[in-house]
């Protein structure tokens, strides 16, 4: 076997001398002789409450790497906590997918094993590996167990949405609202909603990137950690067989992604993400093929937001290979897996074991879930919405904008009892786009105002470029592109003008004649809100950002740089 961590370790010269005495720390001289090297790329952290428990996970795959004659090597990479950082984790994602990579492409190792959960962190190891090209598998961290709250389940993040706004609206008490806090979040993992964790979790598997099954594991499952251990040695086999993401990841792979996306009723960050995902392998994906792809596949998943059950109940139905044997005849048959077979292979004994929460292809929960891509004169480049968590009411509606030219705006004029709102406005937030906040923040599902919370309303349209979070419902359009900030027609709407949307159509329009709209140029208000940092990372994310509809990755790390490094250390 031909390994790339000889090139540190063979020889008898000076730099293989340091390179083999400085890593020998008790372990045996032929741990450098023909042994693959595995990184255990992991995001645990205390601060990523979500992947905390990820040192239990990787002390398994240790075990399965060193059974199958690997040498294990625990790499800590850039975490981020969906939760707690601030403006916005997605700011932080490109950074941490060129961290990843850099520190993947500079280390004597032959493969790696990602271990991510919590929102950004499985995205931002994908696009890692896609541009290192080096042997790898993804080990999602599993969401929560269920909590319960006076006798019902609760759903962390879309129960948050929702019990939150009761209490605005008088139906709920402050007292009651605290102390469901504590209930919520049972055990270690992350979201236990079909959010952006769960969902990029069973997405990166239908990509192939996970062992087919493992995806969508709770989290203190103890089947986690045997799943954890066989991924260490498959690693070990993916080195020996040459098994790179360039070799299996192809525009088959991202198909079957799309179609599990919607299947499962996934988040509307998903498209983001495997648009990212793409741009590092050079797959042409494009906004549109998620519409073409996956707008008409049925939503058999029953999950919150779009549903009732939750992550425990889906892993307990069948999980992810029982949704795909459903729509087997939509997958492309051809797309591999990290284990070197076809998807499509894991599906044969794949039953739904209760087809409540996931139902069959001939009784689905939607007849056609997927993610909606629209166009206008709003959204030149596209916007998406997700039906299944819309009002259908609501998903064919003209009215009128209410603009909020900042989320500081929208903060201190919502609840003003003088708004001029009613239920058939279009609520319009910009200024949160990649560039504009900066990062694309989950701040697109508004709060609505109160007086019409008061008056027995919970949804109405809603306008954005920034995003959503998975866990969210509502008739949200989001990912409006391009963004305000970087010359898109939102920066222009006024308070009063008549919006269109027509999810059927495809279509978002600004009902203003296009000669006016020419002759508008930004309010001094919105523009002074656009972020303008002086140095350090926002500073060169706002000057390099690309828009949401290619992935909102930075230009300069589009594509792939591979692990090849010529120059020595020392």
């Amino acid at each position: 076997m031909n390994l790339r961590s000889a090139q540190w370790y063979e020889g008898q010269d000076r730099n293989a001398y340091i390179h083999r005495a400085w890593m020998r720390r008790g372990v045996p001289g032929d741990a450098f002789t023909g042994r693959p090297q595995i990184a255990i790329a992991n995001t645990a952290s205390d601060l990523t409450p979500c992947n905390a428990h990820l040192d239990e996970v990787a002390a398994s795959v240790r075990n399965g790497v060193y059974e199958a004659g690997g040498i294990p090597l625990d790499l800590p990479v850039v975490s981020l906590g969906e939760t707690n950082v601030r403006p916005t984790a997605m700011l932080w994602r490109n950074m941490a997918a060129m961290a990843t990579e850099e520190m993947l492409r500079a280390n004597p190792i032959d493969g790696v094993v990602l271990l991510g959960g919590c929102d950004k962190t499985i995205p931002s190891l994908l696009m890692a590996a896609a541009s290192v090209d080096l042997p790898a598998l993804v080990v999602p961290g599993g969401p929560m167990l269920t909590g319960t709250f006076r006798g019902r389940p609760l759903g962390c993040g879309t129960d948050v949405w929702r019990l939150s706004e009761e209490v605005r609206a008088g139906t709920l008490s402050q007292e009651q609202f605290t102390r469901s806090e504590s209930a919520m979040i049972r055990s270690r993992g992350h979201c236990n909603t079909m959010g952006t964790a769960s969902t990029m979790a069973l997405v990166a598997e239908a990509l192939g990137t996970v062992v087919p099954g493992v995806a969508g594991t709770p989290a203190p499952d103890s089947r986690l950690l045997e799943a954890a251990h066989h991924s260490g040695r498959l690693a070990v086999d993916m080195v020996a067989a040459d098994r790179r993401p360039g070799t299996f990841l192809t525009k088959a792979s991202f198909h079957n992604a799309i179609v599990a996306l919607a299947a499962v009723g996934g988040s509307t960050n998903a498209v983001v993400h495997l648009l990212a995902i793409a741009g590092r392998l050079g797959v042409d994906l494009s906004l549109d093929d998620f519409d073409r792809i996956g707008s008409h596949v049925p939503l058999l998943v029953d999950l919150q937001p779009a549903g009732r059950f939750l992550m425990e109940d889906f892993h307990r139905a069948g999980g992810l290979l029982a949704v795909l044997r459903e729509v087997r005849d939509l997958l492309d048959p051809d797309a591999l897996t990290v284990t070197g077979q076809p998807l499509v292979d894991a599906l044969d004994d794949a039953p739904i074991w209760d087809a409540e929460v996931i139902r069959t292809r001939a009784e689905p929960l939607v007849a056609e879930g997927g993610i909606a891509v629209l166009r206008g004169n709003l959204a030149p480049d596209g916007a998406v919405i997700k039906p299944a968590a819309a009002s259908p009411h609501l998903l064919r509606h003209r009215g009128r904008a209410v603009v909020f030219d900042s989320i500081e705006d929208f903060h201190a004029r919502v609840d003003d009892p003088g708004l001029d709102v009613d239920a058939d406005s279009v609520l319009v937030l910009r200024g949160c786009g990649p560039r504009g906040y900066p990062g694309m923040p989950e701040v697109s599902n508004m709060p609505l105002p109160k007086k019409l919370l008061e008056q027995g309303v919970r949804d109405m349209v809603r306008v954005c470029d920034g995003r959503m979070s998975g866990t969210a419902y509502g008739t949200v359009v989001l990912h409006v592109a391009p963004e305000a900030a970087a010359g898109g027609p939102l920066a222009l709407v006024r308070t009063g003008d008549f919006i269109t949307l027509d999810v059927q159509a495809r279509r978002i329009d600004i009902d203003v004649p296009a000669d006016e709209l020419a002759r508008r140029a930004p309010s001094e208000p919105t523009v002074r809100a656009y972020a303008d940092p002086r140095r350090g990372w926002e500073r060169l994310y706002v000057d390099h950002v690309l828009q949401a509809d290619t992935g909102a990755d930075l230009d300069f790390l589009v594509g792939s740089s591979g692990s090849e490094v010529t120059r020595e250390s020392h």
